[in-house]
């Protein structure tokens, strides 16, 4: 198989109880790729303005990701700021600019056409239809999305959920999508309007993934001090599909060790700002996390 991730890339303004950054390497589609090319080579579709670092289209690069379907148009990245409270759970958008990407809208390379996996990150529903409709015969189609478009484009975002296999969102996101605040019921109902699995993401809680006839649950890693949330979704995303595109298998044992990696990839992303700790991150360090992980659910 191979694996497109459709979404954004940005400059991130972060403000945490301790620190405020500004101008950090964000967006869904960069902390995705990144995290799944320590498992497989993904192709990365998204847009950057001219004031984009070349350092980071060269960590792109180092790290075996395909950027055929990147585009570098003239204007400014998109910039995205925030802020979180003391639970780093709960974040409050302070600044939108969309620049080049508020007009985004890819025609697919070829050889991106016929990949395996296909994950629309939290962009616009109907962005996401579009690359539908470029695709041919993907053996597993995964989204993502968030309260704007919840919010917004309800009617649009319901036609996409019948289109896809999975959807990954986190608990606010999944509550709100089905007027449901008991989280195994809103997944039920995710189930029966057309994807096969819900990977509900709980943040420092971990994540649950539900299918037809079966629950799994997955811890977070424990860690006291969260220096940066933003990104640690998608970088779950990146782990888990990445490791299902390395493997080619879509059991529910590669599932659940999917969801194991996720969380994995997710631990590391929250321990600097943006994408520094995705940098210089060690396969050897996720191998000792993984068992780490394996010793947090392990019972005589």
């Amino acid at each position: 198989m191979s694996l497109v991730i459709v979404g954004s890339l940005a400059f991130d303004t972060i403000e945490t109880p301790s620190e405020r950054r500004e101008r950090v390497i964000g967006g869904s589609a960069t902390y995705c790729a990144l995290a799944a090319s320590y498992f497989t080579s993904p192709y990365l579709v998204g847009v950057v303005g001219e004031d984009f670092p070349q350092e980071v289209i060269k960590l792109f690069q180092h790290r075996g990701i395909d950027l055929t379907g990147l585009e570098v148009k003239e204007g400014r990245t998109f910039h995205w700021e925030g802020r979180y409270g003391h639970d780093p759970n709960h974040r409050l958008t302070l600044k939108l600019e969309l620049n080049v990407f508020g007009d985004f809208h890819p025609s697919l390379p070829r050889k991106y056409r016929q990949a395996g996996i296909i994950f629309l990150a939290n962009i616009d529903p109907d962005l996401q239809e579009e690359i539908l409709h470029q695709v041919v015969n993907p053996r597993l189609v995964a989204m993502d999305t968030i309260d704007h478009w919840i919010k917004n484009k309800r009617e649009a975002l319901f036609r996409v959920l019948k289109k896809v296999d999975i959807l990954l969102a986190n608990e606010e996101e999944i509550k709100l999508l089905t007027d449901e605040i008991n989280l195994i019921r809103a997944g039920r109902k995710i189930l029966q309007l057309g994807p096969e699995l819900v990977v509900i993401k709980k943040g420092e809680h971990g994540a649950l993934v539900l299918g037809e006839g079966w629950v799994f649950g997955v811890l977070a890693h424990p860690c006291e001090e969260v220096i940066d949330p933003t990104g640690a979704g998608d970088c779950f995303a990146g782990g888990f599909l990445g490791y299902l595109d390395r493997v080619r298998q879509l059991s529910q044992r590669a599932i659940k060790r999917a969801a194991v990696y996720g969380s994995v990839m997710a631990s590391f992303a929250i321990e600097d700002f943006g994408i520094e700790r995705l940098k210089n991150l060690k396969e050897e360090e996720i191998k000792e996390r993984f068992l780490e992980f394996k010793k947090l659910v392990s019972f005589a």
